[in-house]
């Protein structure tokens, strides 16, 4: 490989690197072609990119744009390395654990995790980013939580209100009863009857 060729690659990873705040690193080394083929595929269906670059290539597309914040990973960059970019968080860990399944192996393994900022080292961490939530679960979480106590105000006042509701119904045949109603006759004397 040229030199030019290796800074084609770098500029590449920095631009890949940029565009997603959240990326995997894992080892696909005792893979089959046409068990990377199938994982690319998947990676496809699922809007992951997958790319494999050689690790000093990634290292120097790391140290590039910023030593500092992606030096947790860096140790991660050793044997064959595969890159997934993802907008979800939480997909490529969906899409290695359910390879892993369909393949009854334990391949291609996590070697570390970069998500929004965070990193996560080790294939034991898998479980944990499977489970992670994404933005959109979590604003429709808080929407729920939101919506909850506001329904439960609306039905208490809906059901005030029929109550009252009803109790005016039955109260309106009554008066129109009390005006049909026969006058009593009037006291004689000109005094009026004493209310108690």
């Amino acid at each position: 490989m040229t030199p030019a060729q290796k800074n084609e690659i770098i500029d590449m990873l920095k631009e890949k690197f940029s565009q997603y705040n959240n990326f995997y690193i894992t080892d696909t080394e005792s893979l089959t072609v046409a068990q990377v083929s199938t994982l690319r595929k998947h990676c496809f269906d699922k809007q992951v990119e997958m790319k494999v670059a050689k690790n000093t290539l990634i290292r120097k597309a790391l140290e590039g744009l910023d030593a500092e914040k992606y030096s947790g990973v860096m140790d991660s960059l050793h044997k064959v390395t595969a890159l997934m970019f993802s907008e979800s968080p939480k997909e490529p860990a969906v899409i290695l654990s359910s390879f892993r399944k369909a393949n009854k192996g334990e391949r291609p393994v996590l070697k570390a995790a970069f998500i929004g900022g965070d990193i996560f080292v080790g294939d034991d961490q898998l479980t944990n980013l499977k489970n992670i939530k994404t933005k959109n679960e979590l604003i429709g979480e808080i929407i729920g939580l939101l919506q909850s106590p506001a329904k439960r105000v609306i039905a208490a006042l809906l059901h005030n209100m029929e109550q009252k509701g009803g109790a005016a119904e039955a109260a309106a045949p009554e008066a129109p009863a009390a005006d049909n109603a026969p006058e009593a006759p009037a006291a004689e004397g000109g005094e009026t009857p004493a209310v108690e």
